[in-house]
């Protein structure tokens, strides 16, 4: 029988699920968007919420996510996540089912923000300019080949 367990137990005591959720958290906050089993993205999901919820309140919510995130996480998630969703009263994440895995065809999935914030690395990328137009050429389809090929394995 089931008795004071809530949610889900992913095959672990409660403080190992602890620890895997708040790793969960602090990875989904810190990159935006992982891959994980499709049971761990549905375990996560309502935790992540909540943590976006409370950190909609501003400078005050920093006290209270960080038992539930690393340091760095709960500063990026009250500084840029937070305002991000100001207007949003719920659902701050999707679940995209991404195939099963090859090794134990484990059901995957991607969990993701459902708004994105201003990319990082696009705004160094143009601020750089390429020596010459060959090899700026030759880099982009590259580049492009490398980002579809990661897509379709996420």
């Amino acid at each position: 029988m089931r008795k004071n367990v809530f949610g889900r137990q992913l095959g672990r005591d409660a403080n190992e699920r602890k620890a895997l959720f708040k790793s969960l958290a602090s990875a989904l906050v810190l990159e935006e968007r992982i891959a994980t089993t499709h049971a761990k993205a549905k375990a996560v999901r309502p935790y992540v919420e909540k943590l976006v919820t409370k950190a909609r309140k501003g400078e005050a919510a920093l006290r209270l996510l960080e038992p539930y995130l690393s340091k760095e996480a709960a500063v990026k998630m009250v500084e840029k996540i937070g305002p991000r969703f100001s207007k949003r009263n719920g659902g701050y994440t999707r679940i995209v089912f991404a195939g099963n895995r090859i090794a134990d065809n484990a059901s995957m999935a991607v969990i993701e923000f459902v708004e994105k914030g201003q990319p990082v690395a696009a705004s160094k990328k143009a601020e750089a300019k390429p020596a010459s137009k060959t090899s700026a050429k030759r880099a982009s389809v590259s580049s492009t080949k490398r980002l579809s090929q990661v897509e379709r394995k996420v």
